[in-house]
């Protein structure tokens, strides 16, 4: 027993080790904390071949996982969204729909698993490493692998990063009024908080509206995980946590929390500890996922992923950015 708990703990202590180092070193080079998380843990690998952690990190890379994405439920602010009118959310919703198709249609196209595309796609649409984190724990584990999780990690993050330097050149390029900028890059914009930096860069007005198009697209979160559970259901109905096969108990959570929040029910000092406890186990479980993976499995996906994440990317921001010219 003693022998048991001593090795589910040491891999924990170890994702959590990392995980601040992760933090420490995105306060220092202003960088993604994921990416520091992700590429911290790729090089402990090793430490994973070992059976006396793997206890610990597997924990960490599923339970805490679908507790963090049960905390997001609290991010969820209904009535910012609601104040944006109804063209902005159809232009956004309406896009993140047709990506999330065309990642799947071309996932098959480059003859990638359809679970791949729309692991990056929904990734791409919705809002970046946490809608990834959501959508896997869904997904099929027969076909799921951890390494394209790493990839999508990497390659969001990254493109983010990038996004967050060029959607503002494009919206000068195109003249686009600060609330139509805002929108553009709200909706475009995979993470939080490139959102921010590159919405702010433009205008307050447009910062702020930016970060309320970001919120519709986190709101959204619940309905399409749901969704592509109920598309796989019948290949996974076995849950591999042991949650009733109808509805995963983290997505009852993520409701549950947003409608309290929403309706006043939980302290505003209460929400801020979720939020941040929410991005810390997002952290340590993004660290376990790259103990558990080995760079060779991410290097042998090939070309074909990282050219799948780009054109989600570049197809998602492109319908966006139609929509508003269209309607302006």
């Amino acid at each position: 027993m003693i022998k048991h708990i001593k090795a589910k703990y040491t891999g924990i202590i170890i994702c959590l080790i990392v995980a601040l180092a992760a933090g420490a070193l995105s306060s220092r080079y202003d960088a993604p904390i994921m990416l520091f998380a992700l590429l911290l843990g790729l090089t402990l690998h090793f430490l994973y071949e070992s059976p006396q952690h793997q206890e610990g990190v597997n924990f960490c890379s599923r339970t805490v996982l679908r507790f963090a994405v049960a905390l997001l439920g609290v991010r969820i602010a209904f009535a910012d969204i609601v104040s944006l009118g109804i063209t902005p959310p159809m232009i956004v919703m309406t896009s993140m729909l047709f990506t999330i198709l065309f990642g799947i249609f071309f996932a098959k196209i480059l003859g990638l698993p359809r679970v791949f595309g729309v692991l990056t796609a929904g990734s791409v649409a919705v809002c970046g490493v946490s809608a990834a984190a959501a959508i896997a724990t869904v997904l099929p584990k027969k076909e799921y692998e951890e390494k394209f999780f790493a990839l999508t990690v990497i390659g969001v993050t990254t493109l983010s990063t990038i996004a967050m330097v060029v959607y503002p050149i494009i919206t000068t390029l195109f003249e686009l009024p600060d609330d139509m900028a805002g929108v553009f890059i709200g909706g475009s914009i995979h993470d939080v908080a490139q959102v921010i930096g590159a919405g702010y860069s433009i205008s307050p007005e447009a910062g702020d509206i930016a970060t309320y198009i970001k919120l519709l697209r986190v709101a959204l979160l619940l309905p399409i995980v749901m969704m592509i559970f109920f598309a796989f259901k019948e290949r996974n109905t076995t849950m591999e946590d042991g949650a009733a096969s109808f509805i995963p108990s983290f997505l009852i959570g993520f409701f549950v929390l947003a409608l309290m929040n929403n309706l006043g029910f939980i302290p505003q000092w209460i929400v801020e500890i979720m939020r941040t406890l929410s991005s810390w186990c997002l952290v340590v479980a993004i660290v376990a996922i790259g103990i558990k993976t080995s760079l060779k499995q991410i290097v042998s996906v090939g070309w074909k992923p990282v050219f799948l994440i780009t054109a989600e990317t570049i197809f998602f921001a492109g319908l966006i950015l139609s929509g508003i010219l269209l309607f302006n």
